[in-house]
């Protein structure tokens, strides 16, 4: 009989590997794909964000709802004990401006080699390509290279992540056999919009200095045009209002006053709207485009309306991007389907970690340092079951 199984290397399945092996386990990790941790590789190729360095109630206040579930979890494992973790895996840390904490190194590599060597000698166990398919009784199925096969684990953590970016690993496939999962919604998403060709000359030009508002969220944060629409950590946040129907806008001048703007409106009717915008507000040309192309319509908008659209520019036929290209999913296995241990409540001896965690956060930091904690939160608990 197998002692320890961990569902899934991603860094909440590789963290309760971590504290069950600690603890004396013997322990399995079954992953799908043929590496582990690729989402993980994936994110930190701009830049590995592990933590934010800020005040500990605002930092859980990025979890909104979700907050006092996550609470207990975050207070034993937090972004402090998430820094002195790197550390220990030899990783020199530094934190930027907005208090988000990095690697030295930047990637997420040299901190996954290290802490894999780390598994390694404490004797865990990394099947690759083992698939899971679902129970057989109190057995747990797989589909591997060597043909079907089946472990019965004294105790599991499953760690199968949300369903997003599913070429990485993570396709939330397991919804379809396990209680008590809510349904999976995109979280942090891109937004699509169809643009006229009049804006292909700015696919790649970041829009900064902006405020974005969806119902009653905002976000001072930055975005970028694409080909298919915008992208950045300036609109995830706003991924809740979204999916709930709200209308995206933007306000391209968010340090000046409307009663600012309208002091410098032009007095004569020779300097139209562009010259306004380009030479008297000194916007830069992404931002003229993009009110441009919000705006146009058969006449010419009139300069009773300059202010207005300049403060609150809707952005016309936004949608979310699929859910599968969502940074992360909310929805998953909801908080009342677990007991405080986050065990299982119809299926004791099977705990449940990370992503697939009916919570969602913003990028920042947010989703990985929470990711580790209820991966140490699970393995800690499922360590002492049945002992």
């Amino acid at each position: 009989m197998t002692d320890a199984l961990v569902i899934g290397a991603g860094p909440a399945g590789l963290m309760a590997a971590e504290a069950l092996a600690r603890a004396g386990r013997q322990v399995t990790v079954a992953e799908a794909m043929p590496s582990p941790a690729r989402k993980l590789l994936m994110a930190g190729k701009s830049g590995l964000n592990l933590t934010k360095s800020e005040p500990f109630e605002t930092f859980l206040a990025a979890y909104g709802n979700a907050a006092p579930h996550l609470r207990p979890m975050l207070t034993s494992f937090g972004p402090v004990g998430v820094q002195d973790w790197a550390r220990e895996l030899g990783q020199d840390l530094f934190t930027g401006s907005t208090g988000r904490v990095f690697p030295t190194a930047m990637k997420a590599s040299p901190l996954l080699r290290a802490w894999l060597a780390r598994l390694d000698a404490m004797g865990v166990t990394l099947n690759r390509r083992w698939r899971w398919t679902g129970w057989k009784g109190e057995a747990v199925t797989f589909d591997t290279p060597e043909g079907p096969q089946t472990l019965r684990p004294v105790v599991t953590v499953l760690a199968c992540g949300g369903a997003s970016w599913a070429r990485l690993g993570s396709d939330g496939a397991w919804a379809g056999w396990t209680p008590g999962t809510a349904p999976f919604q995109p979280s942090n998403a891109a937004i699509a919009v169809p643009w006229t060709d009049h804006m292909t000359a700015h696919f790649g030009s970041p829009l900064k200095s902006v405020e974005w508002r969806a119902g009653n969220l905002s976000s001072r944060g930055e975005a970028v045009i694409s080909a298919r629409g915008l992208e950045g950590g300036g609109l995830y946040t706003l991924t809740p209002a979204l999916r709930d129907g709200a209308g995206l806008h933007v306000d391209l001048v968010p340090d000046l006053s409307p009663e600012n703007l309208i002091a410098r409106l032009p007095a004569s009717r020779k300097k139209g709207l562009s010259h306004w915008l380009k030479t008297t507000l000194r916007l830069p040309p992404a931002k003229v485009a993009l009110f441009f192309e919000m705006t146009k319509g058969p006449a010419p908008l009139p300069q009773s309306d300059w202010v207005r659209s300049l403060k609150s520019l809707p952005i016309r036929n936004a949608t979310l991007r699929p859910m599968d290209e969502a940074i992360s999913t909310a929805g998953g296995l909801r908080f009342d389907a677990l007991d405080d241990q986050l065990m299982l409540r119809d299926r004791p001896g099977s705990f449940a970690a990370g992503e697939m965690l009916d919570w969602e956060a913003p990028t920042g930091g947010y989703l990985l340092t929470a990711c580790l904690a209820t991966g140490l939160w699970a393995g800690q608990h499922a360590a002492r079951y049945g002992r």
